[in-house]
């Protein structure tokens, strides 16, 4: 059994979505050996902070909390489609997906564009690839319920925020209940096409998303 680590460490420094209205990562110590007999620490990060779920209610008002996500759709045989060949701001159309995809109908989707290797970089939120506005409704149909990605997302990075074009693919998949994971890393690690995914966030009452341990086992 192979076990492979697809999550970031969370760390002071890290990676954040820059924007005013998401937290940077603080860790404080709070307990120290040589005075309190023990080490505890304070840590303050978002809900969106690393490798991390977005529930419905991330974009979708009224939508379901990442504390009632059903644990079965979080754990379970999902679909590698390599996409590492993708250049900069490439946007992937539907054609690309259904030739990759063939007549697999995963309930698991992950795409992998080996933009983890640009994780810290200044291009990491401006220049990912990205999926056309169409591959929404073909995946719904498709029938997946969780789609994973190692970029920030799967919008295109130019779409602006609060706009009527803010985030369309975020809003198609949350609204039918697809669960996105966002900022997966070492995909280039898993050598099947199918392995099966873990991905358990924390248990945030109401939480529109959390930061998650997530790994790949091939048995």
């Amino acid at each position: 059994m192979k076990i492979t680590d697809l999550s970031h460490p969370i760390h002071e420094g890290m990676t954040t979505f820059p924007v005013s209205w998401h937290p940077m990562v603080e860790i404080t110590q709070m307990g120290r050996h040589g005075v309190e007999a023990r080490e505890t620490r304070k840590v303050l990060l978002g809900t969106h902070t690393g490798t991390h779920l977005d529930a419905p209610s991330h974009f979708i008002e009224g939508g379901s909390t990442i504390d009632q996500i059903p644990l079965d759709l979080l754990v379970g045989e999902a679909l590698l489609i390599d996409l590492s060949y993708a250049k900069p701001n490439q946007e992937i159309q539907v054609a690309e997906l259904e030739k990759l995809i063939g007549a697999e109908r995963p309930k698991r989707l992950v795409l992998r564009f080996d933009w983890s290797d640009h994780w810290g970089k200044t291009d990491f939120y401006s220049g990912q690839p990205f999926l056309s506005e169409a591959c929404g409704p073909w995946l719904v149909n498709l029938g997946i319920k969780l789609l994973g990605l190692d970029t920030p997302q799967a919008d295109s990075p130019f779409h602006g925020r609060g706009c009527d074009k803010d985030s369309p693919l975020h809003k198609i998949f949350l609204s039918q209940g697809i669960i996105q994971l966002e900022y997966l890393t070492n995909l280039k690690k898993i050598s099947s096409r199918k392995f099966e995914l873990v991905a358990l966030p924390l248990n945030i009452l109401q939480g529109d998303g959390s930061p998650c341990r997530c790994i790949a086992i091939e048995r």
